[in-house]
């Protein structure tokens, strides 16, 4: 897949920005609510917020900006990429930071004694900090988690909350250049297998290779078929 330049969409304005001045725009986008400025309740309790970006190791062109509470889980992290981009068929999955594994129940991994997914974010991260993240330990799709900004906030009943994400990349048919609208399972790890609607119907690996062609970095891996990033 070419890569091309990669713009995504604010949440608060619903403008598009280009991916390397996206962390700026959201600092500064005058449509982004301030926090409540009244007493706090028992349900507002003051809180650190960090800013996430969360990008495709290897398939740069998709990527998220999150705003994460410090009370918020790597189960909840784990759980709002699963439903936002990943979740095919129940894989394993695991976070690493520096030496430490975090995993999923059952994961088995190398390096040594793993620990649960129930460390809250505020142990781990600061700004600067970077997490690795694997989904699937077969067919991998492999995310890198950058902490890029930490602010005073409030709780909510969100520990994770979507600022903005990539628009659709533009992916030609291999074969008429029109926009692809499916993908072959099998010809994709050779870099091929996007093809338009009617292509598609004539692709020689037969139909049931074919998976439909979603906003995700998972787009063409196992039998994920979306629902990808929609906003």
């Amino acid at each position: 897949m070419a890569r091309a330049t990669s713009s995504g969409k604010c949440i608060f304005c619903g403008g598009t920005v280009g991916k390397s001045a996206m962390t700026r725009h959201l600092t500064t986008c005058k449509l982004r609510p301030p926090e409540p400025a009244q007493a706090l309740s028992r349900r507002r309790r003051p809180t650190q917020l960090y800013h996430l970006v969360v990008s495709s190791r290897y398939a740069p062109m998709y990527w998220l900006h999150l705003e994460a509470a410090s009370n918020a889980t790597l189960d909840d992290l784990d759980d709002f990429l699963r439903r936002t981009w990943l979740e095919c068929c129940g894989h394993l999955s695991a976070f690493r930071l520096g030496g430490r594994a975090f995993s999923s129940s059952g994961a088995d991994w190398s390096w040594g004694d793993d620990q649960d997914l129930d460390a809250r974010l505020g142990e781990l991260l600061a700004p600067g900090v970077t997490l690795s993240y694997e989904y699937d330990f077969g067919t991998t799709t492999d995310l890198v988690v950058k902490v890029v900004g930490q602010r005073d906030g409030l709780t909510s009943d969100q520990e994770i909350t979507l600022l903005a994400g990539n628009h659709p990349p533009a992916i030609p048919c291999e074969s008429c250049a029109q926009a692809a609208a499916r993908v072959c399972t099998q010809c994709v790890f050779e870099g091929g297998g996007w093809l338009c609607k009617a292509c598609a119907r004539k692709h020689a690996c037969g139909q049931d290779m074919l998976l439909p062609v979603v906003n995700s970095p998972r787009v063409g891996m196992c039998g994920y078929n979306g629902p990808g990033l929609a906003i």
